[in-house]
């Protein structure tokens, strides 16, 4: 009679490497491009953005700013620009929170502790010579803001182990990264290896 651990075994490796397999396709793809149709450009961006936080459980319970972080290339025949989208929300009141989170045309990222301020192109699609949101809106009540940046901005966000975003000069909002960065800045990288 056959060992039964040797017809287990097999199985369970089987059994292993499906569910392996299975963890790996649940991630999707890293990057993402699409025609806009209205204006003809190719939009690529990374499909994992990085979320940034504010904690002000001094306010409220569990009270929270998010900040979400992602790149975007626009490629309109040939001329290709660069930006930086971010998804704006907090868990609080919209109307009072929105003045809270800081002036958005002074935005700093701080990686690795080198400053990089960012130039605001817009808070609507078309700053950015698209017809439509190239990101979904993390909540309803989400603000977006795009930012014109360079690969190489891009690339030292990429590389960077320490990211920290600052928010308005009058009065300084600090956000820092929410969980477990390792597919956002995964997904930065796929974005940078697409377009360069």
């Amino acid at each position: 009679m056959e060992n039964p651990g040797r017809i287990l075994v097999p199985w369970l490796a089987g059994l292993l490497a499906a569910a392996s397999l299975a963890a790996c396709s649940s991630a999707g793809p890293l990057v993402a491009d699409r025609l806009d149709e209205l204006t003809g450009v190719t939009v690529t961006h990374a499909t994992k953005p990085l979320v940034l936080y504010r904690d002000r459980s001094a306010q409220a319970a569990f009270a929270r700013d998010f900040v979400y972080l992602g790149p975007i290339e626009v490629n309109n025949m040939g001329r290709r620009q660069y930006f930086v989208w971010l998804g704006i929300w907090s868990t609080t009141d919209s109307a009072t929170s929105a003045a809270d989170i800081g002036d958005l045309d002074t935005v700093v990222i701080y990686a690795d502790g080198e400053p990089l301020r960012l130039d605001l192109a817009g808070l609507t699609p078309a700053s950015i010579g698209v017809s439509e949101p190239v990101y979904v809106k993390p909540v309803a009540s989400s603000m977006d803001a795009y930012y014109r940046v360079t690969t190489d901005q891009i690339r030292v966000i990429a590389e960077a182990r320490d990211i920290e975003l600052m928010t308005g000069a009058a009065r300084p909002q600090r956000f820092l990264p929410w969980d477990n960065t390792s597919m956002a800045m995964e997904s930065l990288r796929a974005f940078l290896r697409r377009v360069e």
